[in-house]
């Protein structure tokens, strides 16, 4: 599957025990041989997240998904399973076919050497901060900023000290070559001489993190009041920071956006971290950068609406429009909270509290409402020269939705603002429809999608009966019964199509001698709805009494129902005007075969052979 062979995937998954990797997201608790939690994927008061430690599944008896470790690392960091393999491969120390081509190697090894130094000059920073003396100007600004200890030690800030050579002579002990560590961004070559510098110095440090959590860039905030000095330096680009690509912050809010269904966007790091410590987690920062459409497309992959909460200034504000076009580009839905001046977020909730913050949010204004609130704050709307461009703006922004519902929606609300009629808004809008909207780009294909049907769909599928869900529960969990299966269960007694596809899956494994582990079969199967029913079977895991017996009943009980529903048929047919009397008998006469069958033990009598017309029966 994706490129990997059977035999790497369970490698991996014979390497990441599901409760280990499951209870680093999620306290989970015993609960006889298996383990229980709140589910991660929906909101709920009592546990019914499931976890089998023997079958090495998860299955969650609220929200109904399941699968094994690799599917609950997809699920869960909202990646695909391609990075999932890679995620937890990286866990396990397993390198993987598709990384052992020359090329590949080098790239992976550049990368892996960046990131050990990234980690290393993060803990060398944070130490610093944490203990020496070069450290106390940073520690006084943090305290003068009222940043906590554990805000601190969650973000991992750090100091850098204020010396040209701090880094380079770190590197140096560490054995570190200088020329990686200038690829890293961390030293700068001197011109015209031999020897490096520090990039950093004298500087609050604050580490920025992939999705998964490594540093791979920072952004040093300045200390001293030297007014020549950038507020801020950040890294530069290098082969594992590209900073349109990134988001400060996604690594700790990416389950809260996910839960909340929208993400907030501000500018800076110590806004994000009031907010973030205030309660308010699920929000990202550009990181030295503007808004891209990147960025808007990092935001899609995780939720639908955004949130704009930028600095109450007039720089904040212009970058609140100039977001629009990347947002809108990416089909986001998007919505602006203006925080009142001179406040930003961090210095708002210092003064409000987080949950003043939190209202503000929720009362967030539509982003056309926004923006015609502040074309009127900044034009004279009583000039026609104010108006003029109030109604020139508004529909150039209006129309890039290429929406006419939400044209006609902001026609009337800028008619009402400027006091004139709707319909002379309408026609001015369509002589200034403003710039040809780009095509809204195909939702770029990701191993996410792996054109699976998604859960909310399957789970409109009509469940099975509870006598074939019975059947899953015996194979799955007594596989010495496969053999009593393969021998006595036609596949056509099966009426649900997505058990009557897993049992006959099943059962070929089985004949063929391909059965290996359970969650090396659930990706064999292709949509979540099959992979849910086989979890929700086995999730308990407990044993069943005497299940051959069992089996042999559910078979009959099969086999009956599939011998009424073809009586069902030859009556309906025996009963139609046009059927001619020859015919009429013969399906008379099966209905009587098929109802002595039905009297007679499973095994060994077949049930009786088809006549000429009808169709052919399977054997018993």
């Amino acid at each position: 599957m994706a490129g990997f062979s059977p035999s790497t995937l369970e490698q991996i998954r014979a390497a990441s025990d599901i409760v280990d990797i499951i209870g680093g997201y999620v306290p989970l608790k015993r609960a006889g041989t298996n383990f229980t939690a709140l589910c991660p994927f929906h909101k709920e008061k009592s546990p019914s997240f499931n976890v089998n430690p023997q079958k090495q599944i998860f299955h969650c008896f609220g929200c109904h998904k399941g699968g094994d470790v690799f599917s609950f690392v997809k699920e869960y960091e909202n990646i695909g399973f391609v990075d999932a393999v890679r995620r937890l491969a990286e866990r396990a120390k397993i390198p993987l076919e598709m990384d052992q081509s020359p090329g590949v190697q080098e790239t992976r090894h550049l990368k892996d050497t960046l990131l050990q130094i990234h980690e290393q000059i993060t803990q060398r920073w944070q130490n610093c901060l944490a203990s020496e003396a070069a450290g106390q100007i940073a520690r006084d600004y943090l305290a003068k900023r009222g940043v906590s200890a554990e805000a601190v030690k969650l973000f991992r800030l750090g100091c850098a000290p204020d010396s040209w050579d701090d880094t380079v002579n770190w590197a140096k002990s560490k054995g570190h070559d200088l020329a990686l560590v200038e690829k890293a961004g961390l030293i700068i070559h001197r011109e015209g001489s031999e020897g490096h510098y520090d990039r950093f110095r004298g500087r609050l440090m604050f580490p920025i993190c992939d999705e998964q959590g490594r540093v791979i860039g920072f952004s040093g905030r300045v200390l001293s009041g030297d007014e020549k000095t950038a507020k801020y330096v950040n890294s530069p680009e290098t082969p594992i920071f590209t900073k349109s690509k990134v988001f400060f912050g996604l690594d700790k809010s990416k389950r809260a956006i996910l839960d909340a269904e929208f993400a907030i966007v501000c500018e800076g790091q110590l806004d994000l971290i009031a907010c973030f410590m205030a309660g308010v987690q699920n929000i990202v920062a550009p990181q030295g950068t503007a808004f891209t459409d990147q960025h808007a497309r990092i935001i899609k992959r995780y939720v639908d609406e955004v949130v704009l909460c930028f600095d109450s200034d007039e720089a904040g504000q212009n970058a609140t429009v100039r977001s629009l076009d990347g947002l809108l580009a990416s089909g986001l839905a998007v919505r602006v909270a203006v925080v009142p001046a001179p406040h930003d977020p961090d210095s708002f909730i210092k003064a409000h509290g987080g949950a003043a913050f939190q209202q503000l949010i929720e009362s967030a204004d539509g982003f056309f409402d926004y923006y015609l609130n502040r074309l009127c704050a900044t034009n004279d709307v009583t000039t026609d020269k104010g108006r003029i461009t109030v109604l020139r703006a508004m529909a150039e922004a209006v129309h890039k939705t290429a929406n006419t519902v939400l044209v006609d929606t902001h026609a009337q609300k800028t008619a009402l603002r400027l006091g004139v009629a709707p319909d002379s808004v309408r026609a001015e809008f369509k002589k200034n429809p403003g710039p040809k909207p780009a095509p809204t780009p195909a939702p770029t294909p990701s191993v996410s999608d792996e054109n699976e049907e998604s859960f909310e769909t399957a789970l409109e599928v009509v469940r099975p009966s509870p006598t074939e869900f019975w059947l899953l529960k015996l194979l799955f969990l007594h596989p010495e019964l496969a053999d009593l299966a393969v021998a006595q269960l036609p596949p056509d007694w099966v009426q649900h199509q997505a058990v009557r596809e897993i049992v006959s899956r099943r059962l070929a494994a089985h004949a063929a001698g391909d059965w290996t582990t359970l969650p090396a079969f659930l990706h064999t199967c292709e949509t979540p709805f099959m992979q849910t029913l086989i979890t929700e079977a086995v999730a308990e895991g407990r044993a069943l009494p005497n299940p051959e017996q069992q089996l042999t009943d559910v078979l009959l009980r099969l086999r009956n129902q599939h011998f009424d529903r073809e009586i069902s048929q030859l009556t309906h047919e025996a009963s139609q005007p046009d059927t001619d009397e020859t015919r009429r008998h013969d399906l008379l006469r099966r209905q009587q075969e098929l109802r002595q069958a039905k009297r007679q033990p499973l095994v060994p009598p077949k049930p009786p052979s088809a006549s000429p017309d009808s169709d052919p029966q399977p054997e018993a």
